[in-house]
């Protein structure tokens, strides 16, 4: 696969992922997390905050492969 067209897909599917991921944490804080205090919503925010880069890794690593070698592909 060429690399400009896997770093293509590779975005499209970080831009899902981050709407996915920020849709369900707002879900989740709106539903199970009203009757809490400020340090544990702050906590909770924090993490659900970063938590999308641990999914988003491999996505990264897929898209920053180098292309193969013309001699490789033939083979």
């Amino acid at each position: 696969m060429p690399v400009r067209l896997r770093k293509l897909i590779g975005a499209v599917a970080l831009l899902a992922l981050v709407m996915v991921w920020a849709l369900l944490a707002m879900a989740l804080a709106q539903s199970a997390l009203t009757d809490i205090n400020g340090f544990v919503a702050t906590l909770y925010y924090i993490v659900a905050g970063l938590g999308w880069v641990l999914p988003a890794m491999p996505i990264i690593a897929w898209m920053s492969k180098p292309a193969k070698a013309k001699s490789e592909a033939k083979a």
